[in-house]
Order: structure tokens, then C-alpha cells, then sequence
């Protein structure tokens, strides 16, 4: 299951040079796993209210491959990895065009509101299988 997100690079995610910081790839891979769990039909903020339940980044593993300039079209691909009783582990890439520019796996976990950890409800995670 691929999700794309598309985004256009503005002067504001760009350092002096006109290269992306590299921070804002976090920004754009966190925008591009929100459209994909609201593409599943996912509401967070209701799974927040009953069962009471939100999804936290445990782990960022990622490498920066070309730099992104400003003006730049690109496109976020996010594909599930693995999923277990509470985690998600998601592959996501940050292209322009055929070149792979950013290249992450990230691993999410399912926390109460006051921070626990918790399991999947298993509607998610069959929708993720």
C-alpha cells in the first residue's frame, strides 16, 4: 500500500543557500503520514477522544541523498513496513521526478493520552495489514 503527497518547495524551507534545511524533511514526511492515515479513512482526532489513543515518532532513521532547492516539485511516497500489536513502521521517500532525494524508515507507536504505551485497535491494524 503507496501513498504520494506532493508539495512544492517554498523560499521559507530553504536555508541562505536555497537548499532545503534539513530539518523541514521531517516536517514534510510528518504532513505526507497524515494525508495517508486520513486517505485510509483513519480519524485521529476521534481515535484520540474513544479509545483514547494517538500515534507518537519513536524513531527517525533517515538519509539525505540530493538536496531539494526552492521551486522544486516533489512528492512523498509513504509505504507501511511492518505492523504490530503497537507500532507501525513506515517507509517514506522524498523524490523530484525519478531522483530520490531523502529516504526515511520511520517507526510509530500507539500512547494513551497520558503517554502509555498502548495496542492498536484492530480495525487499524487489519486497514495497515
Amino acid at each position: 500500500m503507496n501513498h504520494l503527497f506532493n508539495l512544492r518547495i517554498y523560499y521559507e524551507d530553504t536555508d541562505l543557500a536555497g537548499i532545503v534545511y534539513y530539518a523541514n524533511y521531517l516536517k514534510f514526511i510528518e504532513r505526507a503520514r497524515t494525508e495517508f492515515v486520513r486517505s485510509l479513512g483513519i480519524d485521529q482526532v476521534a481515535l484520540k477522544i474513544e479509545p483514547g489513543i494517538v500515534f507518537a515518532v519513536r524513531r527517525v532513521e533517515a538519509d539525505y541523498l540530493s538536496p531539494a532547492r526552492f521551486d522544486d516539485e516533489l512528492s512523498v511516497e509513504t509505504s507501511v513496513q511492518k505492523v504490530t500489536a503497537a507500532r507501525i513502521i513506515l517507509r517514506q521517500a522524498i523524490s523530484r521526478g525519478d531522483t530520490l532525494l531523502f529516504d526515511a524508515i520511520v517507526t510509530l507507536v500507539a500512547l494513551t493520552d497520558s503517554g502509555k504505551p498502548a495496542r492498536l485497535p484492530a480495525d487499524i491494524r487489519r486497514i495497515l495489514a
